[in-house]
């Protein structure tokens, strides 16, 4: 379950996108970037500290792009390259927003949900001490097994980033993130994360796993 708070970030999501994707040798579209919200899930941080997010983004006319967010409460050990900026949260304050694909919360959980075939999580805003469901916009299935033993991720080893996928290398693991789903997909093999949403009813790949 991911617990959301209607709250104001100053600057946005989509501005830090704005002016971090331009940069990135995957990004496909224009620049500066006129980014747009397409579709968007979280996982859970089983210790509860590291927001979550994986979002589907373009930019005018360009490619869905996929981008998983890692939202901290202070700096990443070592994670100075995958920052994408900070943000004034008006509930929670200062966060860190890091491209998760150097976070190694992230890849421990999108591990997890590929392995045992789970999903993305519940989501939630708590207005007046009642909890409301926030209905998704997209679904992700992983193609795994229910209890599945769940690669235990301790540390990332190194990232690649191709032209279009970011190659995650940790200690128990390899993933692969499709940063533009549907396309660049060549040669890659494992278990899957797959997704739709509103547009594309057709599940797309979105992460390989493959056990090291």
């Amino acid at each position: 379950m991911a617990l959301l708070h209607r709250a104001q970030l100053h600057p946005g999501k989509l501005e830090l996108l704005a002016d971090w994707l331009p940069g990135r040798r995957w990004y496909q579209g224009s620049a500066p970037a006129h980014v747009v919200r397409v579709a968007s899930f979280r996982f859970d941080d089983p210790d509860g500290a590291v927001g979550i997010e994986t979002m589907l983004v373009r930019s005018g006319d360009g490619p869905v792009h996929q981008v998983p967010l890692s939202y901290r409460a202070g700096p990443l050990p070592g994670g100075d390259d995958w920052l994408i900026g900070t943000t004034a949260h008006s509930v929670l304050g200062r966060r860190w927003v890091y491209d998760a694909c150097g976070d190694p919360v992230y890849a421990g959980v999108l591990a997890g949900a590929i392995v045992t075939g789970g999903g993305q999580a519940e989501e939630f805003f708590e207005v007046d001490g009642v909890r409301e469901l926030r209905e998704p916009s997209m679904t992700v299935t992983g193609s795994g097994t229910p209890g599945s033993i769940v690669p235990s991720v301790h540390v990332i080893r190194r990232v690649v980033e191709d032209d279009g996928r970011t190659t995650i290398v940790t200690d128990a693991v390899e993933l692969a993130v499709a940063r533009r789903p549907g396309a660049g997909d060549d040669g890659l093999t494992g278990a899957t994360l797959t997704a739709t949403w509103p547009g594309q009813p057709t599940p797309l790949p979105l992460a390989y796993a493959v056990p090291r």
